[in-house]
């Protein structure tokens, strides 16, 4: 089996490894926007330095990958509003034809000689500790490692990434809250190479904790803890779901069981079409409901945690309404889906209520008083039965307010749970409820990810 697995390491490690001409490229397009932003540096009324970032900077970059990340370093005088306009002004200089994005400030994305760059602005705090903005600790991330990683070490950094993006947990952003490319070195280091850190992940019983400098300064509830090295704390894998973790446990232990290449390479299925969704719920006997809407201009990493909270939010409400959700999902692209399988659709049109027992004198004659004029049987709905004893409770039989989960999710009353600011903003301009064979057009969009709603793997 050793054998085997080298094997499999060795092929990985060739494909992911980049080549000389590569190299040279990346080296040819590096000196290049160093040159074009100190240039662009001069012009300004202060100094700063510019310092290459990121897994470029390390070498730890895999083949076929076209990202760079430069960052300019300003002396903490520099004001943060001069800090956000001198980082504006040089990443327009630099890259004529970038566009602005924001992370905790904004910064500079563009294409420059075939590569993607990021062009970002920080202060040159004396330490990780001493940050006034989260991408300061960048440039301490890339000198801590780049004095422990060997062009050897390297390589296992490579292959270990390649199998997190295989199986689907490589990256910190929000909407994948995987492994972070500087969370992957630092394990691969603490281990010292691809099989250790899997053999041990296969074994891992979370929460897990690692603490590489043993100076933590502050403790953490997550699945996995790895205190930042350069920033006592900060948990690097804090962004890291217990799902992530466990994917990763699986799949360490399917490839230390059965060795192959297959494992590093996502397994996008192929998307579904609105007649194999809805014979799929069909066969299923659920009932699948859909609130979709235009998706808010915001960033993945302000949208994602948004669309968590409303589903959450949804899938609360749509369960104390007696509809019992199955499973549910949320997914966006040009339009945002909150999308839930029900096992009930339509509830009776009355509902149980308990009251409290009738020894409890003061609530239960208050229960009593504020239903016994109730009318039972109206000639336009169901009407309230009772109160009446059950055991030694008051109990009535109310009118259900929505029997069914469409009629919720239609009603303003979708507006009293929980929902992100922005996602509520955006039903609130418009949005429309799918239920149903209907939900079969939202393969239209997102069939992929109906094609794995349908098809769940770990």
């Amino acid at each position: 089996m050793s054998d085997e697995f080298d094997a499999v390491v060795e092929r990985v490690r060739e494909r992911v490894t980049p080549d000389d001409d590569e190299r040279e490229r990346l080296g040819r397009v590096v000196d290049d926007l160093r040159e074009r932003t100190r240039d662009a540096v001069a012009d300004l009324p202060v100094d700063a330095d510019v310092v290459q970032v990121g897994s470029t900077a390390r070498d730890t970059w895999l083949a076929g990958d076209r990202d760079i990340d430069l960052f300019v370093s300003f002396p903490t005088s520099v004001g943060r509003d001069e800090l956000e306009s001198y980082g504006l002004e040089i990443g327009h200089a630099v890259l004529p034809d970038g566009h602005e994005e924001f992370a905790e400030h904004p910064y500079v994305k563009g294409t420059y000689g075939g590569f993607d760059v990021d062009l970002v602005p920080c202060y040159a705090v004396a330490d990780a500790t001493a940050i006034r903005s989260a991408v300061d600790r960048t440039p301490f991330h890339t000198e801590y490692l780049a004095e422990r990683i060997d062009a050897d070490l390297a390589g296992e950094v490579r292959v270990a990434k390649r199998f997190l993006a295989g199986i689907g947990v490589y990256g910190s952003d929000l909407r994948t809250r995987g492994f972070s490319g500087y969370l992957t070195e630092l394990l691969v280091h603490e281990y010292g190479g691809f099989r250790p850190f899997v053999e041990a992940a296969a074994e891992w019983h979370p929460p897990v904790a690692f603490d590489p400098e043993d100076h933590a300064d502050a403790s953490f509830d997550d699945p996995l803890v790895v205190i930042d090295p350069t920033d006592p704390e900060r948990n690097v894998a804090a962004v890291c779901s217990a799902e992530a973790v466990a994917r990763l446990q699986h799949y360490a232990r399917d490839l230390l069981a059965e060795p192959r290449p297959a494992l590093f390479v996502p397994d996008d299925p192929e998307p579904v079409d609105h007649d194999a969704v809805a014979a799929a719920f069909e066969r299923r006997g659920t009932a699948p409901v859909a609130v979709r809407f235009d998706a808010p201009d915001i960033v993945d990493d302000q949208l994602y945690p948004q669309l968590d909270r409303s589903l959450a939010g949804l899938v609360g409400e749509l369960d104390r309404r007696g509809f019992d959700v199955l499973r549910a999902a949320a997914w966006a692209e040009e339009t945002v889906v909150l999308f839930a399988e029900l096992e009930v659709a339509e509830r009776p049109a009355v509902e149980r209520h308990e009251g409290p027992p009738v020894g409890v004198r003061d609530h239960a004659e208050g229960f009593y008083d504020a239903y016994a004029d109730e009318v039972a049987a109206p000639d336009d709905g169901p009407g309230t039965y009772g109160p009446f004893l059950d055991g030694d409770r008051y109990v009535v039989e109310r009118p259900r307010e929505f029997r069914t989960a469409v009629g919720l999710l239609e009603s303003d009353a979708v507006f009293d749970v929980a929902l992100g600011a922005r996602v509520e903003a955006a039903m609130d301009e418009e949005y429309a409820v799918l239920s149903g064979d209907d939900v079969g057009a939202l393969a239209g969009e997102f069939g992929v990810e109906l094609a794995r709603y349908l098809d769940p793997r770990p």
